[in-house]
C-alpha cells in the first residue's frame, strides 16, 4: 500500500475529487493548509501599507490505496490539479506498512 499526498491549490480540489471518483476512489482526506515553495508569496495593499503574505492557502489532500492502483491515482491528480502556473503543488508517494478499519478489524488492502 502506498500513502499519495498532494498539495495543491484550493479552487482545483473539486476537479481532482471527481477526477479520483471516476477512478472509484472514494476515501480520502482534505486539509486547509498554508504553505510556500519557489511562489514564494507575494505583497499585498492593506489600509495603505504594503506587506508580504509569505504562506499562501494551499489543500493537503491524503489518500492511501493498494500499489496497483497509485499511478491512476498520481496521473489522475496531476491532469486535474495542473494549470500550467507556478505553485501548481507537489505529489508525494509514501509506503504503508499497514492499515486497521476499526468498526470491522480489516487489515491492510480491505481496509482501505
Amino acid at each position: 500500500m502506498k500513502k499519495i499526498e498532494a498539495i495543491i491549490k484550493p479552487f482545483k480540489i473539486e476537479e481532482v475529487k471527481a477526477a479520483l471518483s471516476e477512478m472509484g476512489i472514494e476515501g480520502m482526506t482534505v486539509t486547509e493548509v498554508k504553505g510556500f515553495g519557489r511562489q514564494k508569496g507575494h505583497t499585498e495593499i492593506y489600509r495603505g501599507s504594503e506587506y508580504t503574505v509569505d504562506f499562501l492557502p494551499k489543500i493537503k489532500l491524503e489518500v492511501v490505496l493498494a500499489d496497483n492502483a497509485v499511478e491512476g491515482a498520481i496521473k489522475a491528480i496531476v491532469e486535474a490539479a495542473k494549470t500550467g502556473k507556478i505553485g501548481d503543488g507537489k505529489v508525494f508517494v509514501l509506503p504503508v506498512e499497514n492499515a486497521i478499519r476499526i468498526r470491522t478489524g480489516e487489515t491492510g488492502d480491505q481496509a482501505v
